[in-house]
């Protein structure tokens, strides 16, 4: 075997704490922190240099949009030795398209549960031909009091697949 003094790599010394005191080991491809804080300030840095081109674009007068974006102030500190970055965003005119609008927020929905007994069923549910859902010992018609007409329709759907035959082609030979 070779020793590390022949290949050239130093082995480190000994386990490095993350510099931001999270309790994780860093490494030294990672700026001495951990893989987590590291992948934080990458995106922390990304979404500065972003944040500093759509300043440059909205000075420049480059905006993309016809004229209904709002006008949008951003102050952006970047201290390169790990510190985090501050994004400070202020709306400070809203275009009138904008503000017209009104918003569409859904309710949230609560959780899916049979429509006989209440019981919760999540995505196990199984939904009628009525519409409504049920649980496994309500999923069948003669289990819930099912108002939907099976009988009709499936004299429908029979009458829909096979139509009737004319006569007039009996008639010609």
């Amino acid at each position: 075997m070779e020793s590390h003094d022949e290949t050239g790599c130093k082995a480190p010394e000994g386990p490095i704490l993350c510099i931001n005191n999270c309790g994780f080991f860093g490494s030294a491809a990672t700026m001495n922190m951990c893989s987590k804080c590291h992948k934080d300030i990458i995106l922390k840095q990304q979404q500065a240099q972003l944040a500093a081109s759509s300043i440059e674009s909205i000075v420049n007068g480059n905006s993309s949009g016809n004229g209904k974006e709002p006008v949008v102030s951003v102050a952006v500190a970047v201290d390169v030795q790990a510190a985090p970055v501050e994004v400070k965003i202020i709306s400070t005119e809203l275009s009138s398209a904008a503000s017209s609008k009104p918003s569409e927020i859904k309710a949230k929905e609560g959780p899916s549960r049979c429509t006989s007994c209440r019981k919760r069923v999540g995505l196990t549910g199984f939904s009628c031909r009525c519409g409504n859902l049920f649980c496994a010992v309500h999923r069948y018609s003669d289990k819930h009091e099912c108002p939907f007409d099976y009988r009709n329709a499936a004299r429908d759907a029979i009458a829909k697949a096979n139509p009737v035959v004319k006569a007039e082609k009996l008639d010609k030979i």
